[in-house]
């Protein structure tokens, strides 16, 4: 690529790239980055042309990186790792001699996921308030941000259009059975819909995406009890009062002797980092998303090498 050519090249263009070598095709990143197909496509061809080179070969099965595609996508990991130092490195030499930082979630991520990275936000940057308001479902954090009451959120897929999200981590929807249930492994449909469900009231978010999820294997999933409090569930599972759906941060601590199955047909929800779309972000957010997203990475990287 010629010298005069050198601002062509996006950042937008560099996750598009990333975002179909890690998923495989260009359905899969279209999904992870929320575009639809015909933007994957155009970015890859519009590289492709500019670089003067096939990123990827084509086929039935997906899209796979030639040997100079694998080159590209390792250098172009590196270039936005040096975008995001720069930007944070900007962002630094702002200050952060005081200001607030406000965090709407919803609860077991503000259980499981935010204390972590909270503590090593207040030990870097001791003069940043921070309150956290916990919530029973992502409706609520959506709302914050959109009433101005919280700066960022972690919600999880789908959200809203007018919110920009990346993801964090995906939290597995697993079936919890008491202690001496009989079943067979791998679970069925079948076995799960012979024992009483444990659900939440309706409009619940995570029981309507996991009933969607039944419906297109033609199971219809209907609660023998509706409860509340995650906790609650769990314990009546425990005392064999029937079987509850959760994903897996909503049920911890599982006590001992609850049997954990995955669904017949795995299922997940996608937790994400929120801001209102177009925000211009504070050093203080800035900063907590990228830590966040850091802290991801290596979670990722722990689980996955």
């Amino acid at each position: 690529m010629g010298q005069d050519r050198l601002g062509q090249l996006k950042p937008s263009q560099l996750r598009v790239l990333i975002a179909v070598a890690d998923g495989g095709s260009f359905s899969e990143a279209a999904l992870q980055l929320q575009l639809s197909q015909s933007a994957v496509s155009y970015a890859i061809a519009t590289l492709e042309e500019d670089l003067g080179v096939v990123l990827f070969s084509r086929g039935r099965y997906g899209a796979v990186s030639t040997p100079v595609g694998q080159q590209i996508v390792e250098r172009a990991r590196h270039v936005l790792h040096l975008i995001a130092d720069i930007y944070q490195q900007a962002n630094l030499a702002k200050g952060f001699e005081g200001g607030q930082l406000r965090i709407a979630a919803f609860r077991s991520a503000a259980t499981h996921i935010l204390p972590e990275v909270i503590a090593q936000y207040c030990q870097r940057y001791p003069a940043i308030a921070i309150t956290i308001a916990e919530y029973d479902d992502r409706p609520d954090v959506e709302a914050d941000l959109r009433k101005g009451k919280a700066d960022v959120g972690i919600t999880y897929l789908p959200h809203a259009p007018d919110l920009e999200a990346s993801e964090l981590t995906r939290d597995e929807f697993v079936v919890l059975f008491p202690p001496d249930a009989k079943l067979p492994k791998p679970l069925t449909w079948e076995a799960l819909t012979s024992y009483p469900l444990i659900m939440a009231p309706d409009g619940d978010s995570c029981d309507a995406m996991v009933i969607h999820h039944g419906r297109q294997y033609n199971v219809e999933l209907k609660p023998t009890y509706q409860i509340r409090s995650d906790a609650t569930i769990v314990n009546m599972v425990a005392k064999g009062l029937g079987a509850a759906i959760s994903p897996r941060l909503a049920a911890e601590p599982i006590p001992a002797g609850v049997q954990v199955y995955s669904l017949p047909d795995p299922f997940y929800r996608i937790i994400c980092v929120a801001t209102l779309a177009e925000a211009l972000l504070p050093p203080p957010v800035f900063a907590f998303m990228e830590m966040l997203k850091d802290a991801a990475i290596q979670e990722y990287l722990a689980v996955n090498t």
